[in-house]
């Protein structure tokens, strides 16, 4: 359920918001939207791929956060700020209605004790809800020039099926269907007329990003390799008795 209401300074003057990353709050997302303004953040850490949506067919950019359902590898460094977070789950529980800023009071991060409070004392925004201002400012811009830049490639028959596969000390090989990234064989044949257009929008700096940040997926796999070998080193120190 959700109850979606405009956020209002005297409604919700003493309302506090968990704004920590957390599965229980559905950042449990093997792969998430994302949008092109942050491309220069997600790249250094993040393999930045397309897929399709489920119910439209249609093409979005997205990152690789896990390799099976509902695994997220970077919870640990997003409860510690090391790592950036995506615009899309930094956002929750908030909407943009219009200028707007929407919060759904059913969300379980709304209302928890210790949470951040989104108003001072005088009514003004506190910095956790200024910075949901600021994403809001680059997403909905970032949505419709990440559309016109989906669109633009595949018109230029620029996305291709990308084949990544990866193995593990635990005898799996997972292969991770869906994935979409850019045909570099057509990049390379293009006219210099559409080369140069790329470039002038900036698309080509986006679609270097997007082929740079392939090299995380080695990181991604060994991040994973690592959870199980802990894992399996763990069940290997319990003595018998603890076992039984």
């Amino acid at each position: 359920m959700t109850r979606i209401v405009p956020l209002n300074k005297e409604t919700h003057k003493e309302l506090k918001v968990d704004a920590r990353a957390s599965a229980a709050y559905g950042d449990n997302q093997r792969f998430t939207h994302v949008i092109v303004n942050e491309f220069p953040q997600l790249v250094v850490h993040y393999p930045i791929l397309f897929s399709k949506d489920g119910n439209t067919g249609e093409f979005f950019c997205g990152v690789m956060l896990g390799f099976d359902e509902g695994e997220n590898l970077f919870l640990e460094e997003w409860r510690d700020l090391q790592f950036y977070r995506p615009l899309g789950l930094q956002r929750v529980p908030f909407y943009a209605q219009g200028p707007e800023v929407a919060i759904d009071l059913d969300h379980p991060r709304v209302g928890v004790e210790g949470g951040t409070a989104l108003f001072t004392e005088h009514g003004q925004p506190s910095r956790y809800l200024q910075r949901i201002i600021w994403a809001f400012q680059d997403l909905a811009p970032g949505i419709e020039v990440t559309k016109h830049f989906i669109k633009r490639l595949l018109e230029l028959n620029l996305i291709e099926p990308v084949d990544l596969e990866a193995e593990f000390d635990d005898g799996r090989i997972i292969n991770c269907d869906g994935l979409y990234t850019v045909n570099q064989d057509t990049l390379m044949r293009l006219p210099d007329e559409a080369v140069v257009e790329l470039f002038r929008r900036g698309y080509m700096r986006l679609i270097h990003y997007m082929i740079g940040s392939l090299k995380q997926f080695a990181v991604l796999a060994r991040k994973k390799n690592g959870r199980i070998l802990k894992a399996t080193e763990g069940l290997a120190g319990l003595r018998p008795s603890a076992l039984g």
